[in-house]
């Protein structure tokens, strides 16, 4: 029977990712693969051949550390002449400082989110597993005892030598020169050894990604960097040793070092230093840096300089260092990317180009599965959306951005970084028209996808004292920590908008980026009226001939209405989970407004466009201004002469108008849950249209209000985020999204899929925090009869409700009433699953 034949893949790169690559591909089929170096197998010179090998699963990321689960399952399994490729030794992170103790606690929560066994341990059992410390200087640790040492050679050898047998094959010494293409399409790669036809190409490049992204006309956003690792002289503590290694990886990351054994000898990485940037078009090729008498490409020469004061904290935390010198060192070079995330997936621009890169080795065997998944079925099995290329915005894509901003990662590598807290520079980068207002209403920004966006504003900070006698009115601190207000119970029965009691202290983390002004401004948009900068959101215009077949066609909800209709539906991925959450207003027989979520929606839909169909974004151009109250209709009806009554303007409808001089399109929606609209300009009208309505407004109270209000007010209605609450790897009757579906209709991507699904194990499930007092933030451990059975997405305190919400991801069918326990920092937290929506369920405040 002759072979079945399957696509010419060529991989560019043998270093741990592109060997990790080959050897899944052939495994799902995928034989006619060819890996193409440009060094000396099996250690080439790239980051790979210097990789200390230090293998931590946990971290915020879910998606990183289900990819860091896989490398040592994987690895684990793997030997090179009886030597394994994984060595268990465990890791242990240690803490000197009352705030690193703390945020060993939180990784403990995130560990018991994503499945990973570990546990924040004493400081005397920390001597225990590192005899070698100085326990007086640490207060405690972090111990996981399946981390461990990844041979990272060793791995990509053994990998090497199963693809070889399934059918693949490896080149070394092979220098690709240039990307061949034809009609949008990849067709192979030139080397300086002769051309390679190909199907689909993968830059598993590391640091030198940009010089193959550059040969194939695709931007990489990644900026290599150099960083110093060392090794001792052998040490008389360790002597006799005939083990690579017995003890635990260890993480200082007070000082932002990370030690493991060599031997008798022991390795010293660091972070401390400043960033260096290294140009990947200026790296010398394996032969040229060898002359230069480096050991390899990847490897420059040792700063002296830099590791001065490393090597005294080094000295203060193992003192057994005090009585010997550093051997070796070199400064290893590396890939950051400006959120630190990979970049993974096919480049539209140039299909059956593939990009793998900025990857440790901590997660290289997770991403060649997703990588390999992707290419032979269409998509991972895991949600990779914070790793997809198509995620940054054109903004964030300039040489500098990604200089700055990778920079930025390396010097934070190791910080405790909350979770709202925005990088510093370069900014501001996008602003929208009504940023001058917004500043002089002493707006307080945090940024998001480049945007600045007001999550309260100062102008505000007098209402808070109407909130109730014991708040403070303030006592926040907006980075580091600080106090909250008073600690007396919010006032909320259910829908119930009686006075605002005084608001719960916060504890120091929960407390930054935060202020009371935001209770104060939930409560205006429930008893008044508020502006609301919108303009963030993503915007495309659908036109054409095919506009509406094609949407219908790609989306789960109906959207064959009539003009003005606004419709909320889902983009499903084959197998039925959900891509994004879109709202459709149609605006005419062939013109749609798309409001998305990120740049890969834009370019999923372009991917799937047919030739009648035109897809613009027009987010840049436009701006938006959600008017959302009680109040909302007194501030609009009187600005425009067409009729805004609940007859005449319908929840989820349409209506091209004009405010006062500025012509808007008006969405009758509402993200908070009161009356509103959401009213669009173009960008060069934006501030007359805010003026506007600002004046309008004055006698009716009407307030502008950020996101930290808008959070809270989502979250009492039960609306989704997706990217947090719900991504691929959910359906919509998991995520409480089947109104969403109409399986009536004819066809629509994922359809068949939902209808093969078995009933849900799972699902998204509305919770509320026992003491009023209590606060949670989002990714904690969910526990159920003592044990994690799941996590929180989004969580937010409801200043209407007087408890934070918490949407987590449960057993399906538990009751409301159920009670739970929610890992926060060690303590868990008593909530009670709720009945949904917590707010308004008649609905009766939006549709009025």
């Amino acid at each position: 029977m002759p072979h079945e034949v399957t696509p010419r893949v060529i991989v560019v790169g043998a270093g741990i990712v592109g060997c990790s690559l080959a050897d899944e591909l052939t495994a799902r089929g995928w034989t006619d693969v060819t890996v193409l170096e440009q060094g000396p197998l099996p250690a080439p010179g790239g980051s790979t051949s210097h990789a200390p090998g230090l293998v931590f699963r946990t971290g915020p990321s879910r998606t990183l550390t289900r990819f860091a689960a896989y490398t040592v399952e994987k690895f684990s399994s793997l030997d090179v002449a009886s030597v394994p490729c994984f060595e268990p030794v465990g890791g242990l992170e240690l803490a000197t400082t009352p705030e690193r103790l703390a945020e060993l606690h939180r990784r403990a929560g995130f560990a018991a989110s994503w499945g990973v066994s570990g546990e924040v341990v004493s400081t005397a059992r920390c001597k225990e597993l590192w005899p070698l410390l100085d326990e007086s200087v640490v207060l405690g640790g972090f111990h996981t005892p399946g981390d461990g040492l990844a041979r990272a050679v060793f791995a990509a050898r053994a990998q090497l030598d199963r693809a070889v047998a399934r059918g693949a094959r490896f080149l070394d010494r092979h220098t690709v020169t240039g990307v061949a293409r034809e009609d949008g399409r990849v067709t192979g790669v030139h080397t300086d050894r002769g051309f390679f036809a190909a199907d689909h190409v993968v830059s598993a490049a590391g640091f030198w990604g940009p010089v193959v992204g550059r040969m194939a006309g695709v931007d990489v956003p990644l900026q290599p960097l150099a960083h110093q690792y060392a090794r001792t002289r052998p040490l008389p503590e360790l002597s006799g040793a005939t083990a690579e290694a017995t003890r635990p990886i260890l993480r200082f990351q007070d000082a932002d070092l990370y030690f493991r054994e060599h031997g008798d000898r022991i390795g010293i990485g660091s972070y401390a230093h400043r960033p260096l940037p290294v140009d990947p078009f200026a790296v010398p090729p394996y032969d040229e840096a060898r002359a230069a008498g480096r050991e390899m490409p990847s490897s420059y020469p040792f700063t002296k300089e830099d590791w001065a004061p490393s090597w005294a904290e080094c000295r203060r935390l193992l003192p057994a260092l005090r009585g010997t010198e550093i051997e070796s060192g070199f400064n290893g070079v590396f890939s950051f990317t400006p959120d630190g995330m990979p970049v993974l997936g096919e480049s539209r621009e140039l299909r059956g180009f593939w990009l793998a890169e900025a990857v440790w080795v901590t997660h290289s065997a997770g991403v060649a599965k997703a990588v390999a998944e992707w290419m032979v079925n269409g998509r991972p099995s895991i949600d990779v959306h914070e790793c997809d290329v198509t995620r940054f915005e054109e903004a964030q894509r300039s040489p500098a951005y990604v200089r700055e901003r990778g920079s930025q990662q390396f010097v934070e590598v190791y910080d405790v970084i909350h979770p709202l807290q925005p990088m510093e520079r370069p900014r501001p980068l996008r602003v929208s028209p009504f940023h001058t207002r917004q500043q002089e209403l002493g707006a307080y920004f945090l940024e998001g996808g480049g945007w600045e966006r007001p999550h309260w504003y100062e102008a505000n900070a007098p209402l808070v004292a109407e909130l109730g006698d014991g708040g403070d009115g303030g006592g926040v601190d907006h980075g580091g920590g600080g106090r909250g207000g008073g600690r007396d119970e919010v006032a909320g029965a259910l829908g119930d908008l009686g006075a605002l009691r005084d608001l719960p202290a916060r504890d120091p983390w929960a407390a930054r980026h935060w202020s009371p002004v935001a209770a104060a401004e939930a409560r205006a948009t429930r008893e008044r009226v508020a502006l609301y900068d919108m303009t963030p959101l993503r915007r495309l215009e659908v036109t054409g001939p095919g506009a509406l077949a094609f949407l219908d066609r790609v989306t789960s909800n109906n959207l064959r209405k009539k003009p003005g209709a606004v419709t909320y539906t889902l983009l499903l991925d084959e197998s039925g989970g959900i891509r994004s959450d879109l709202t459709v207003a149609r605006l005419g027989p062939e013109h749609f407004q798309v409001g998305a979520n990120s740049p890969a929606d834009l370019d999923h839909l372009l991917r799937q466009a047919p030739g009648d169909v035109h897809i613009r974004d027009i987010t840049s151009g436009t701006c938006c201004v959600g008017v959302w109250g009680p109040l909302a209709r007194d501030l609009v009806q009187p600005l425009t002469g067409d009729d805004f009554s609940h007859e005449g303007f319908g929840y989820f409808r349409a209506q091209r108008t004009h405010i006062g001089h500025v012509p808007v399109t008006a969405l009758r929606l509402s993200y908070v849950g009161e009356l509103g609209w959401e009213l669009y300009t173009t960008a060069d009208l934006g501030l007359r249209l805010w003026d506007t309505l600002w004046e309008a407004g004055r006698d009716l109270g009407v307030i502008a209000a950020g996101r930290s209000a808008f959070n809270s007010l989502r979250l009492e209605k039960g609306y989704r985020a997706w990217g947090t609450d719900m991504t691929t790897e959910d359906t919509p009757y998991e995520a409480g999204l089947g109104f969403a579906v109409r399986m009536d209709k004819e066809h629509f991507t994922g359809q068949d899929a939902l209808r093969a699904r078995p009933e849900p194990t799972r699902t998204l499930t509305p919770l509320l925090l026992d003491d009023p007092a209590a606060v949670v933030l989002g990714k904690e451990p969910v526990h159920l009869d003592g044990v994690p059975a799941g996590f929180v997405t989004s969580a937010g305190y409801g200043y209407t409700l007087g408890r934070c919400v918490a949407y987590a991801w449960l057993p399906a069918g538990l009751a409301p009433g159920t009670g739970v326990h929610i890992e926060y920092f060690g303590e868990k937290l008593p909530a009670t699953v709720a009945e949904e929506p917590l707010f308004d369920p008649g609905m009766s405040r939006i549709r009025r």
